[in-house]
Protein backbone atom coordinates (compact mmCIF):
# COMPACT_ATOMS: atom_id res chain seq x y z
CA UNK A 1 0.00 0.00 0.00
CA UNK A 2 1.45 3.32 -1.08
CA UNK A 3 0.70 6.16 1.37
CA UNK A 4 -0.18 9.62 0.54
CA UNK A 5 2.49 11.32 1.76
CA UNK A 6 6.28 10.01 2.91
CA UNK A 7 5.99 9.46 7.26
CA UNK A 8 9.31 11.23 7.29
CA UNK A 9 8.95 14.24 5.30
CA UNK A 10 5.32 14.62 7.27
CA UNK A 11 6.62 14.25 10.35
CA UNK A 12 9.38 17.20 9.02
CA UNK A 13 6.35 19.10 7.83
CA UNK A 14 4.18 18.51 11.14
CA UNK A 15 6.83 20.14 12.98
CA UNK A 16 7.09 23.20 10.78
CA UNK A 17 3.19 23.88 11.12
CA UNK A 18 3.62 23.29 14.81
CA UNK A 19 6.60 26.16 15.09
CA UNK A 20 4.39 28.31 12.49
CA UNK A 21 0.96 28.00 13.94
CA UNK A 22 2.27 29.00 17.36
CA UNK A 23 4.33 31.70 16.50
CA UNK A 24 2.31 35.03 16.77
CA UNK A 25 1.03 36.47 13.50
CA UNK A 26 -1.78 38.34 11.99
CA UNK A 27 -4.42 35.32 12.73
CA UNK A 28 -2.92 35.16 16.65
CA UNK A 29 -3.03 38.45 16.92
CA UNK A 30 -6.38 38.46 15.60
CA UNK A 31 -8.00 35.84 17.70
CA UNK A 32 -6.69 37.51 20.90
CA UNK A 33 -8.06 41.02 19.88
CA UNK A 34 -11.82 39.12 19.24
CA UNK A 35 -11.87 37.03 22.31
CA UNK A 36 -11.65 39.61 24.28
CA UNK A 37 -13.96 42.05 22.84
CA UNK A 38 -16.49 39.45 21.88
CA UNK A 39 -16.02 36.62 24.16
CA UNK A 40 -15.59 33.00 23.96
CA UNK A 41 -18.33 32.35 21.28
CA UNK A 42 -17.20 35.12 18.85
CA UNK A 43 -13.54 33.63 19.08
CA UNK A 44 -13.92 30.19 18.47
CA UNK A 45 -16.09 31.24 15.40
CA UNK A 46 -13.40 33.43 14.17
CA UNK A 47 -11.29 30.91 14.37
CA UNK A 48 -13.67 28.99 12.21
CA UNK A 49 -13.49 31.65 9.72
CA UNK A 50 -10.42 31.78 9.54
CA UNK A 51 -9.77 28.32 8.99
CA UNK A 52 -12.47 28.17 6.32
CA UNK A 53 -10.29 30.69 4.68
CA UNK A 54 -7.33 28.27 4.69
CA UNK A 55 -9.25 25.55 3.15
CA UNK A 56 -9.76 27.71 0.04
CA UNK A 57 -6.10 28.69 -0.03
CA UNK A 58 -5.62 24.58 -0.07
CA UNK A 59 -8.20 24.32 -2.94
CA UNK A 60 -6.05 27.16 -4.82
CA UNK A 61 -3.44 25.50 -4.10
CA UNK A 62 -4.48 22.52 -5.55
CA UNK A 63 -5.31 24.09 -9.03
CA UNK A 64 -1.43 26.15 -8.82
CA UNK A 65 -1.00 28.86 -6.80
CA UNK A 66 2.34 29.56 -7.35
CA UNK A 67 1.46 30.10 -10.73
CA UNK A 68 -0.90 31.88 -10.17
CA UNK A 69 0.96 34.48 -7.76
CA UNK A 70 3.44 34.64 -10.92
CA UNK A 71 1.11 35.24 -13.30
CA UNK A 72 -1.04 37.72 -11.67
CA UNK A 73 0.89 39.60 -8.21
CA UNK A 74 -1.14 42.48 -8.90
CA UNK A 75 -4.36 40.46 -7.72
CA UNK A 76 -2.68 39.27 -4.42
CA UNK A 77 -1.25 42.53 -3.60
CA UNK A 78 -4.40 43.80 -3.62
CA UNK A 79 -6.52 40.81 -1.66
CA UNK A 80 -3.35 41.73 1.30
CA UNK A 81 -3.46 45.10 1.73
CA UNK A 82 -7.69 45.32 0.96
CA UNK A 83 -7.18 42.34 4.03
CA UNK A 84 -5.27 45.05 6.36
CA UNK A 85 -7.06 47.85 5.56
CA UNK A 86 -10.22 46.11 6.87
CA UNK A 87 -8.46 44.64 10.02
CA UNK A 88 -7.15 48.35 10.72
CA UNK A 89 -10.74 49.88 10.09
CA UNK A 90 -11.87 47.78 13.45
CA UNK A 91 -8.84 48.38 15.36
CA UNK A 92 -9.51 52.28 14.63
CA UNK A 93 -13.27 51.52 15.44
CA UNK A 94 -12.36 50.18 18.52
CA UNK A 95 -9.46 53.31 19.81
CA UNK A 96 -12.94 55.65 18.58
CA UNK A 97 -15.40 53.88 20.74
CA UNK A 98 -13.07 54.00 23.84
CA UNK A 99 -12.38 57.77 23.00
CA UNK A 100 -16.19 58.17 22.74
CA UNK A 101 -16.93 56.11 26.34
CA UNK A 102 -14.04 58.42 28.18
CA UNK A 103 -16.16 61.28 26.91
CA UNK A 104 -18.96 59.76 28.00
CA UNK A 105 -21.62 59.72 24.95
CA UNK A 106 -21.82 56.01 25.17
CA UNK A 107 -23.76 53.77 27.63
CA UNK A 108 -22.39 50.27 28.48
CA UNK A 109 -21.06 48.28 25.27
CA UNK A 110 -23.04 45.71 23.74
CA UNK A 111 -20.79 42.34 22.47
CA UNK A 112 -21.11 42.52 18.75
CA UNK A 113 -23.01 39.78 17.20
CA UNK A 114 -20.75 36.87 16.99
CA UNK A 115 -21.77 35.88 13.23
CA UNK A 116 -19.51 39.03 12.07
CA UNK A 117 -16.94 36.77 13.96
CA UNK A 118 -16.61 34.68 10.64
CA UNK A 119 -17.01 36.98 8.45
CA UNK A 120 -13.57 39.09 9.76
CA UNK A 121 -11.86 36.08 10.70
CA UNK A 122 -12.43 34.58 7.00
CA UNK A 123 -11.67 38.33 5.75
CA UNK A 124 -8.19 38.53 8.02
CA UNK A 125 -7.17 35.19 7.07
CA UNK A 126 -7.90 34.63 3.20
CA UNK A 127 -5.87 38.06 2.88
CA UNK A 128 -3.14 37.21 5.59
CA UNK A 129 0.25 37.39 3.44
CA UNK A 130 1.36 34.83 5.68
CA UNK A 131 -0.66 32.42 4.62
CA UNK A 132 0.35 32.93 0.72
CA UNK A 133 3.94 32.64 2.28
CA UNK A 134 3.29 29.58 3.34
CA UNK A 135 1.64 28.32 0.12
CA UNK A 136 4.13 29.59 -2.12
CA UNK A 137 7.22 29.03 -0.17
CA UNK A 138 6.62 26.68 3.00
CA UNK A 139 4.44 24.01 1.22
CA UNK A 140 5.77 22.86 -2.25
CA UNK A 141 9.06 21.35 -0.74
CA UNK A 142 6.81 19.13 1.15
CA UNK A 143 5.29 17.28 -2.22
CA UNK A 144 6.34 14.74 -3.82
CA UNK A 145 5.66 14.98 -7.38
CA UNK A 146 5.75 11.28 -7.84
CA UNK A 147 2.67 10.98 -5.84
CA UNK A 148 -0.84 12.23 -6.40
CA UNK A 149 -1.16 15.80 -5.30
CA UNK A 150 -4.94 15.47 -3.86
CA UNK A 151 -4.58 13.07 -1.17
CA UNK A 152 -0.94 14.95 -0.57
CA UNK A 153 -2.87 18.10 -0.35
CA UNK A 154 -5.66 16.73 1.89
CA UNK A 155 -3.22 15.12 4.73
CA UNK A 156 -1.17 18.82 4.33
CA UNK A 157 -4.26 20.34 4.94
CA UNK A 158 -5.03 18.29 8.21
CA UNK A 159 -2.01 18.91 9.59
CA UNK A 160 -2.07 22.49 9.22
CA UNK A 161 -5.74 23.02 10.21
CA UNK A 162 -5.45 21.05 13.34
CA UNK A 163 -2.61 22.82 14.81
CA UNK A 164 -4.10 26.20 13.17
CA UNK A 165 -7.06 25.99 15.16
CA UNK A 166 -5.64 24.62 18.53
CA UNK A 167 -3.43 27.41 18.22
CA UNK A 168 -5.65 29.69 17.24
CA UNK A 169 -8.23 28.35 20.31
CA UNK A 170 -5.56 29.53 22.43
CA UNK A 171 -4.87 32.91 21.61
CA UNK A 172 -8.46 33.71 21.52
CA UNK A 173 -9.86 31.94 24.77
CA UNK A 174 -7.00 33.51 26.83
CA UNK A 175 -8.27 36.81 25.14
CA UNK A 176 -11.74 36.26 26.38
CA UNK A 177 -11.27 35.59 29.69
CA UNK A 178 -10.41 38.70 30.21
CA UNK A 179 -13.48 39.96 28.75
CA UNK A 180 -15.79 38.88 31.60
CA UNK A 181 -14.61 42.12 33.72
CA UNK A 182 -15.47 43.98 30.03
CA UNK A 183 -18.86 44.84 32.53
CA UNK A 184 -16.52 47.41 34.04
CA UNK A 185 -16.74 50.83 32.23
CA UNK A 186 -12.98 51.69 33.24
CA UNK A 187 -11.62 48.40 32.23
CA UNK A 188 -13.67 48.21 29.75
CA UNK A 189 -12.22 51.54 27.93
CA UNK A 190 -8.75 50.34 28.55
CA UNK A 191 -9.58 46.98 26.88
CA UNK A 192 -11.17 48.70 23.74
CA UNK A 193 -7.65 50.57 23.36
CA UNK A 194 -5.90 47.23 24.10
CA UNK A 195 -8.20 45.49 21.13
CA UNK A 196 -7.56 48.83 18.98
CA UNK A 197 -3.52 48.59 19.14
CA UNK A 198 -3.90 44.62 18.48
CA UNK A 199 -6.52 45.45 15.40
CA UNK A 200 -3.36 47.66 14.25
CA UNK A 201 -0.69 45.80 14.62
CA UNK A 202 -2.32 42.65 13.10
CA UNK A 203 -3.10 45.16 9.90
CA UNK A 204 0.80 46.58 10.03
CA UNK A 205 2.30 42.95 10.40
CA UNK A 206 -0.04 41.78 7.45
CA UNK A 207 0.89 45.36 5.24
CA UNK A 208 4.76 44.58 6.18
CA UNK A 209 5.07 41.16 5.52
CA UNK A 210 3.34 40.86 2.32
Amino acid sequence: MILPVDPARYATFLGVMAVMAVTPGPANVFAIAIGAERGKRAALIAVAGMNSATLVWFGVAALGLGAAVLAFPQVFHLIAYAGAAYVAWLGLKSLLAARIETLGELKPASIQPSARAWRDGFTVQISNPKAILFFTAVLPPFLDPHRPLAPQLACFACGTIGFDVISMSAYGLGGAALARKMAQPRFRRGFQLVVGVLLITAAALMALRH
